[in-house]
């Protein structure tokens, strides 16, 4: 089966998150109303509630990797993702964890890089060489 991711998530201030997800990383706004949006996050929709008020849990690192468990993210194409990490050093948005090569030499290598938005969400963008990598075992 084949389908589109849905994720939908809370802020406390949508202006401010309208202008990340809208004007920084130019994701299209789909519908919206005075206490929420809709984004076309590279084909998939995120959907963001602006509430009054957001509680944050501790952050739990996976201890081999350094990688936090509650992420999200996109794997883009080679090409977009170089571009996105040009566009993201030219600007001096602050990497989360700096753009590198995961699990080099092994089944899976792939090129990484987290930001975070303005909530503090933690956003991996990756990228295979060979696309069809993304699931494969052996």
């Amino acid at each position: 089966m084949k389908g589109t991711f849905h994720l939908a998530f809370a802020t406390t201030d949508l202006k401010r998150i309208k202008a990340f997800y809208g004007k920084f990383l130019g994701c299209k706004e789909g519908r919206s109303a005075d206490g929420w949006v809709d984004y076309d996050f590279f084909g998939h929709q995120l959907t963001i509630q602006e509430v009054p008020i957001t509680y944050k849990t501790a952050r739990i690192y996976n201890p081999k990797s350094n990688v936090p468990g509650d992420h999200w993210g996109i794997v883009l194409s080679m090409s977009d993702w170089k571009k996105l990490r040009d566009k993201l050093k030219k600007v001096g948005y602050a990497f989360f964890i700096e753009p590198r090569t995961v699990m080099k030499g092994e089944v899976g290598e792939q090129l990484s890089m987290f930001i975070e938005d303005p909530d503090g969400h933690a956003i991996e963008f990756k990228a295979f060489e060979d696309e069809d990598d993304l699931f494969k075992k052996e």
